[in-house]
């Protein structure tokens, strides 16, 4: 076939499995639009910014498994898609982006919206491209969807001249494997690293498993439970880690770090031996690293080998596929008893139960965690989250245990406030069958709420959570500890956000006190458009327990107990 490169584009990704793709159309990426045209099984969805196209691609990635794809034109379209792409990069998300470029011939010259979007992207891509020659773009395409998902996936973006996009050529969908020179990503462990790895676990008598989000990734849910049991080690989770282990299990302890479980943080700091799964030791996990589980033999088993001994010092660093890897371990895994180790960490949930809050009548008071923990009280706890970034984020993850992978996104490296809305979006698109909920705050939601018209446009049904404590409540809650109540910067005006979402046709109420909850639930199950629910609540909640950043991570400020300051 004498295809056009635009057209290229769009029968690569029919070959790559692509249903969906979001994007906002713009000069110079407006060939490739118009090629969609002749591909009406590829649904395009219209976004309100191109922030919000790379945040669906990354929740209908983080829901699905799949690839997601944004599209925008050069210039602003192209930069605005950099914070979705290093949201994408640090959390690890497998998304493709398709930009338009001026024309070759003009590349250089500050051409109108022209700009370096390679250049811009090189930290925060696992791989990028400047097409030069429409006979490589279905070759590269091709190796831009191998890249993103395999080894620890990522995003790449791919820059289109226009003129390549018009130029014809004969098209030839590369088939077989992709090979790269020096792409190898590592999948299982020698004889030699099972062997150490087993020997440390036999040592073991207070071992620790730390799971993290390569074990969704690379689907070994199955296999972390499997060695859990099997040797009964209590499993932490990182934030990105939730779903990797049904929370209700009774060796899941629950969330590590910053704000996470005390009971967790205390097993880590007392443990003889951690097996990190999948994760990369990041300081909200760590604290302080030189006071980081100072007892303990450690086993890392993580896909990139750069992370291994990069933050951490281990004994038995191996780069794997986790699933792969355990799965080489598991059958040589002994049967094992810790009852006095898993007493001892029950003795502490018990001992610190911060959940307090959502037990005793706060009065005419709602607190943010209320919120949460009746919400997934009155879902069953089946919904699939997605959160923004603050106080609201860390309650969800607290409040709301999760019993199934991929069902709680948010974002976690890069801590992008805006995230929610648009992810949820990507989400449920992803995910139809999904009761979707996101759960934002009133500053992050402010930053894309108008991705609320693309929802209603698409006729996305997402259940939107609005926690609205009329301030920046995470950056006010350090302002009260560390810097003497200055408020500075932190109160934040919001409109009526019920007479906002009516104005998008949105079916939306307000919940001022805890008895309603129950009722917003059922409201927004009522409705098959997307709903919006306000939650005013407490102004100056604090989210409990915290590890002051770079503090022991033993060393967390506690709710106080009932009568104490």
């Amino acid at each position: 076939m004498i295809l056009t490169g635009a057209e290229i584009v769009m029968e690569c990704l029919i070959r790559e499995g692509v249903e969906i793709m979001f994007g906002y159309p713009g000069g110079a990426i407006l060939p490739t639009y118009d090629a969609m045209t002749k591909y009406p099984q590829l649904r395009h969805v219209l976004v309100r910014h191109e922030q919000g196209a790379a945040h669906m691609a990354d929740g209908y990635a983080r829901a699905t498994g799949k690839v997601g794809v944004a599209i925008a034109t050069s210039g602003p379209g192209a930069t605005n898609l950099v914070t979705g792409i290093g949201t994408a990069m640090l959390d690890s998300s497998p998304i493709v982006c398709i930009t338009g470029q001026v024309p070759r011939g003009i590349i250089g010259s500050d051409a109108f919206q022209e700009i370096d979007i390679t250049g811009i992207t090189l930290p925060i891509t696992k791989h990028n491209y400047l097409v030069t020659d429409v006979r490589e773009l279905a070759y590269i395409v091709r190796e831009a969807f191998h890249i993103a998902r395999t080894g620890r996936p990522g995003p790449v973006l791919i820059d289109i001249p226009k003129d390549i996009q018009n130029e014809k050529t004969e098209f030839i969908y590369p088939e077989g494997p992709v090979r790269l020179p020096g792409y190898r990503p590592p999948s299982s462990a020698s004889e030699e690293q099972i062997a150490a790895a087993l020997e440390l676990i036999k040592q073991a008598k207070k071992p620790l498993i730390l799971a993290g989000h390569g074990i969704l990734m690379s689907g070994a849910t199955n296999e972390l439970r499997e060695l859990a049991e099997r040797a009964q080690i209590p499993v932490t989770l990182t934030l990105l880690g939730k779903g990797a282990m049904p929370e209700q299990h009774p060796l899941c302890v629950g969330m590590m770090g910053m704000h996470g479980a005390a009971a967790c943080n205390y097993a880590i700091q007392d443990a003889d031996l951690l097996i990190a799964l999948g994760m990369r030791f990041d300081d909200r996990v760590t604290g302080n690293l030189k006071t980081y589980s100072p007892n303990s033999r450690k086993i890392h088993i993580e896909i990139d080998p750069s992370e291994i001994n990069k933050n951490v010092k281990v004994d038995v660093g191996i780069a794997g596929d986790v699933r792969t890897v355990l799965t080489q371990l598991l059958p040589h895994v002994p049967g094992k008893q810790h009852v006095e180790w898993v007493n001892q960490i029950r003795d502490w949930q018990e001992d610190g139960d911060e959940r307090d809050i959502v037990h005793h009548d706060s009065g005419s008071r709602l607190y943010g965690a209320q919120v949460i923990n009746d919400l997934w009280q009155h879902t069953g706890g089946e919904a699939l989250t997605v959160t923004d970034v603050g106080q609201h984020q860390m309650l969800e993850a607290q409040y709301y245990p999760h019993q199934r992978p991929h069902t709680m996104l948010t974002s976690g490296g890069l801590g992008t406030m805006g995230f929610g809305l648009p992810a949820a979006i990507g989400a449920k698109m992803g995910k139809p069958e999904e009761e979707v909920w996101a759960i934002v705050g009133d500053g992050g939601f402010q930053m894309t709420l108008c991705e609320l018209a693309t929802a209603m446009q698409e006729k996305v049904k997402v259940n939107i959570a609005i926690l609205n404590n009329a301030f920046l409540g995470m950056v006010r809650q350090w302002q009260e500890f560390f810097y003497e109540e200055r408020y500075q910067a932190t109160p934040m005006y919001s409109p009526d956000f019920v007479k906002l979402a009516e104005a998008y046709g949105i079916p939306a109420m307000r919940v001022t006190s805890r008895d309603q909850i129950e009722e917003s639930v059922k409201f927004a199950r009522s409705h098959e458009t997307t709903v919006l629910i306000e939650y005013a609540i407490e102004k100056e909640e604090i989210v409990y327990p915290m590890v002051p950043a770079g503090a022991d991570l033993h060393n967390m400020l506690r709710r106080p107990k009932p009568g104490e300051k």
